[in-house]
């Protein structure tokens, strides 16, 4: 992975690579004024059901820094984007919209983003802030498969809060990828977890060819936040970089 020199007005990202775009949700009144007025009016009233502002601004922001950043790859106005969603839910540029050959998938944890954007059929991403979790080992135990629980607890007890949130962004990256969301039990697929580990799908059930048919990547946009970008195949070039305004 590598750092993109910038952010043009117009992007294209290659057949063999994906673009992950790290951001900043926390904005002033200005920026997410302007980023609302970006958003349809369905997405308009689905934010409005937000109980608490800061929730309410995040997502606005959120979802105004996809249109504007997909706006830079499709060479057209972030307010013309239109989107399509699968049975799961996960989100897709509209048929009669733009290039059907780009997809993209996002994930937010507080108040950062993250973006892949690829040519690749299958993409999922996921990043979660690092944070003392009590109920840890209860967690893995009744989500992680038997040998994810059983790697977790085999590492010192000052890892596994990176090995714990390890696995689960790269078992959330991998469902979001296939688009069957949580309707895909979470224990029945296995994925390495250590610190010193590359991040790899190891195991389906049911499907053992599977794991060699996927890609995983481990995404580090801040100290204390853990990552992982899944695709269907192999990937040749991942860059990843801060979006700049």
């Amino acid at each position: 992975m590598h750092a993109l020199a910038s952010a043009p007005a117009t992007l294209t990202v290659p057949t063999d690579g994906i673009h992950v775009w790290y951001a900043s949700l926390d904005r002033p009144a200005t920026h997410v004024k302007h980023f609302r007025q970006m958003l349809t009016p369905d997405e308009q009233d689905r934010v409005d059901h937000f109980h608490f502002r800061c929730d309410r601004s995040r997502w606005i922001v959120a979802r105004g820094l996809l249109r504007t950043i997909l706006a830079r790859y499709l060479n057209t106005d972030p307010r013309e984007i239109r989107f399509a969603y699968g049975a799961r839910g996960k989100p897709a540029l509209a048929a009669d919209h733009g290039d059907p050959s780009l997809t993209f998938n996002l994930s937010h944890t507080d108040d950062l983003a993250a973006y892949a954007i690829g040519r690749v059929t299958e993409i999922g991403v996921d990043v979660e802030r690092i944070r003392p979790l009590p109920e840890l080992e209860q967690i893995a135990e009744c989500f992680f498969s038997h040998v994810e629980h059983a790697a977790l607890m085999e590492l010192p007890v000052s890892s596994r809060g990176v090995g714990f949130f390890n696995c689960w962004t790269r078992k959330e990256a991998y469902i979001k990828a296939t688009g069957d969301g949580l309707a895909h039990p979470l224990d029945c697929f296995d994925v390495s977890l250590a610190p010193d580990e590359p991040a790899t799908l190891l195991h389906v059930d049911g499907a053992p060819w599977q794991a060699s048919e996927w890609s995983l990547m481990a995404l580090t946009p801040a100290p204390d936040v853990s990552g992982a970008l899944a695709v269907r195949g192999t990937t040749q070039t991942v860059t990843c970089r801060w979006w700049q305004e």
